[in-house]
């Protein structure tokens, strides 16, 4: 493994022939640190979010108005996890926005996490997320359909204080 600075680097999970500025559907998984249930519980397969639990959820519903041509697909905020798809508009997307830094995934997702901590902190000052976040490319129809419901029905397939839950 190689070394930055005298430290291990942790080589990236994203997939290295892929720029992640291109059109596409993505699905996140953004964790918090620790699996800590910061953003509420889940009450009769149902999510009851907190105060952090809502603040994540408007910063989420707010993504399109700080990205060019984004689209949210479905997204969940659950206990100690946000999952969601963040579409980069095909159709909409502007040649001169194709290289633009502030539109890739992981500017998009270091933004929300940056603004749902700021927000947080005063909340609970405990706050924090994992440094990493999990993606996948969404690669046809069939998957996207999949991951939508597999998101829809987070809530309902829960099952407290298991960490394989998501």
């Amino acid at each position: 493994m190689d070394k930055f600075q005298n430290k291990y680097r942790i080589e990236s999970a994203r997939l290295a022939s892929w720029d992640y500025r291109w059109p596409g559907a993505y699905f996140i998984t953004i964790c918090t640190k620790n699996r800590e249930h910061f953003f509420g519980s889940v009450i009769n397969q149902q999510m009851q979010l907190s105060k952090i639990g809502e603040l994540a959820h408007s910063c989420w519903t707010e993504i399109p108005a700080h990205a060019m041509n984004i689209l949210l697909g479905e997204f969940v905020i659950m206990p100690d996890h946000v999952h969601g798809i963040i579409i980069i508009d095909v159709e909409t997307r502007h040649a001169s926005s194709l290289h633009s830094r502030k539109n890739s995934i992981s500017s998009i997702v270091g933004g929300f996490k940056s603004s749902v901590t700021r927000l947080a902190r005063p909340v609970n000052s405990l706050f924090n997320w994992q440094s990493r976040f999990y993606d996948r490319i969404i690669r046809d129809r069939e998957e996207f359909i999949r991951i939508s419901d597999y998101i829809r029905n987070n809530p309902a397939n829960w099952k407290h204080g298991n960490e394989n839950s998501h």
